[in-house]
């Protein structure tokens, strides 16, 4: 988690606030500290954004930036030397490493400072394309909760995440989930009978 926090601010601040970008560790520490655009909020320590950015350099997506008279060591990340990815669809991943998992009409809210979308159908474009694409998938659609008129997406960059399916997987069958649990009541009935045999033995 503290990594995909650290690697979604320094996108985030790349492309909002360029001006400032490479950031230093006490300003990707205020990054990934911000209450506004953040979900969950956290309270992280340097030394801990400081592990996380090192295990980034591992992995090559983050390198130390010297800027000519600067005595501080900035911090960039390096993304697209991996993949290749569209204005629109990185503005999707980094608002999902942010914000967590988000629907296609909070993505399009949200992404105004980063590109711009027309439509929550043109969300839903880049978004099967991140689930479709070669070298993914970068995210996973989550069932559609309570109360939601719209199913939520979450990003696959720190690994599966619990309950995603397929973008295009049809949801269950009704009558298909009632057999499933019909098979199991059978099964369990039959267990409970070897026991009570067992028992008697």
């Amino acid at each position: 988690p503290i990594e995909a926090r650290a690697i979604g601010c320094l996108i985030e601040k790349e492309r909002t606030t360029p001006e400032y970008y490479p950031l230093t560790l006490n300003a990707l520490v205020a990054a990934c500290n911000q209450k506004s655009n953040r979900d969950p909020e956290m309270h992280l320590e340097p030394a801990a954004v400081e592990k996380a950015v090192d295990s980034l350099r591992l992995k090559n997506l983050v390198f130390l930036s010297h800027t000519a008279g600067g005595r501080t060591p900035k911090f960039a990340h390096q993304v697209e030397k991996h993949f290749t990815f569209t204005p629109q669809e990185f503005a999707v991943l980094c608002l999902l490493l942010l914000r967590g998992p988000q629907t296609p009409g909070e993505l399009r809210s949200r992404a105004g400072r980063m590109c711009e979308f027309t439509s929550p159908s043109e969300v839903e474009a880049v978004l099967q394309e991140l689930a479709t694409r070669p070298g993914g998938p970068f995210v996973v659609k989550l069932p559609r909760q309570p109360g939601q008129s719209s199913c939520r997406y979450a990003h696959l960059l720190s690994g599966p995440v619990d309950g995603g399916q397929p973008a295009d997987a049809p949801a269950p069958a009704p009558a298909a989930e009632s057999d499933r649990l019909t098979a199991l009541a059978n099964e369990v009935a039959a267990i409970r009978a070897e026991l009570e045999q067992l028992k008697q033995q």
